[in-house]
């Protein structure tokens, strides 16, 4: 069988993807091989792909992916050969049919969990978990603002949030994004709404008060009116640039709009410690299983056509999450 995984030597457009055959050693100490089943698509990877987050070149592309464990290496503890495994994080690559990877970033999957499930569900589902869970741990009560809420972080966050007892504000860009959001626990969604009038219609849904907490992956194009929809002492969580990076922000400015805490978090700081990982992922999986969170898989394509995932996820035609098939 030729294993193939898509490459990419000069950063630029979808166009720099390239698909190709490739020859894997066997696994190293502490590593596997898993024949991959569904590969996870996600913002980020345009981020590497586009050099907005630079990598060594030449570099593989992706961090989510699932499948079976095809051999282990010396050394090998945490999983064995035939396990159901997925994982997020680690070295780019997972747009690739077979790989090999420290074992010790797998999780094994349980029952009721697919290899298209799981693909989906790893890197989107971790972040909004880190998010609700530890980023701002979110009580029943809050209230919350969540950007991009028909998006695949979107979705899962929305669902959580709405199941914890907080009352989730949500923005997108068009009516069938809003009732998308709707259905997943996004109690009041906000339909394309300018910047400059984004804090008054947060403010006229709480009270005047605001939010305790704004969860933002756009970036540039949302940060300052952001800012001005938190309550005193509220958390502005900046954890994404779809629009672009955000520009240098002076500290006086959070004391200003009321003491507010800012944080840009990433979700491998979260997981970089194994039992952190487990946890994460128990607590997901769980949440999955007993109907809490229902992931929505909305596109799917070949490997081969990951230029396609990527132009359609970039211009916000995509909504839930995107999944390429190896095989």
């Amino acid at each position: 069988m030729t294993d193939f995984a898509v490459r990419l030597y000069r950063t630029g457009g979808p166009d720099v993807l390239n698909c190709e055959p490739i020859d894997l050693a066997a696994p190293d100490t502490g590593e596997v091989r898993v024949r991959q089943r569904a590969v996870g698509v996600n913002f980020i990877d345009i981020y590497h792909r586009s050099g907005l987050y630079p990598v060594p070149l030449p570099s593989g592309l992706g961090q989510e992916a699932s499948g079976v464990v095809e051999a282990v290496g010396p050394g090998v503890t945490e999983v064995s050969v035939g396990d159901r495994v997925a994982y997020a994080g680690g070295p780019l690559g997972a747009y690739a049919s077979a790989r090999n990877i420290a074992a010790d970033r797998l999780v094994k999957l349980p029952e009721g969990i697919d290899f298209d499930l799981a693909a989906a569900l790893m890197l989107k589902g971790l972040t909004a978990h880190y998010l609700l869970r530890r980023t701002c741990r979110v009580e029943a009560g809050d209230a919350l603002l969540i950007h991009a809420a028909a998006g695949g972080v979107g979705l899962i966050a929305c669902q959580w949030a709405r199941a914890l007892g907080a009352v989730v504000i949500g923005t997108v860009s068009t009516p069938d994004k809003a009732e998308l959001a709707r259905a997943h626990g996004c109690e009041h969604v906000l339909v394309g709404v300018a910047p400059a009038d984004l804090a008054s219609r947060v403010r006229a849904l709480t009270g005047g008060r605001g939010v305790r907490v704004v969860y933002d992956g756009i970036g540039r194009d949302t940060f300052m009116a952001s800012l001005d929809c938190l309550a005193p002492l509220g958390m502005m969580v900046s954890y994404g640039n779809s629009s672009g990076p955000v520009a240098p922000v002076e500290p006086a400015l959070l004391s200003q709009k009321g003491s507010l805490f800012l944080t840009r978090p990433a979700l491998f700081h979260y997981i970089a410690a194994r039992d952190d990982l487990v946890a994460a992922a128990d607590e997901l999986f769980a949440r999955v299983l007993d109907g809490t969170l229902h992931i929505n898989i909305r596109q799917r394509h070949a490997l081969a056509e990951c230029a396609l995932a990527h132009e359609a996820l970039a211009a916000r035609r995509t909504t839930g999450s995107t999944i390429l098939l190896p095989h």
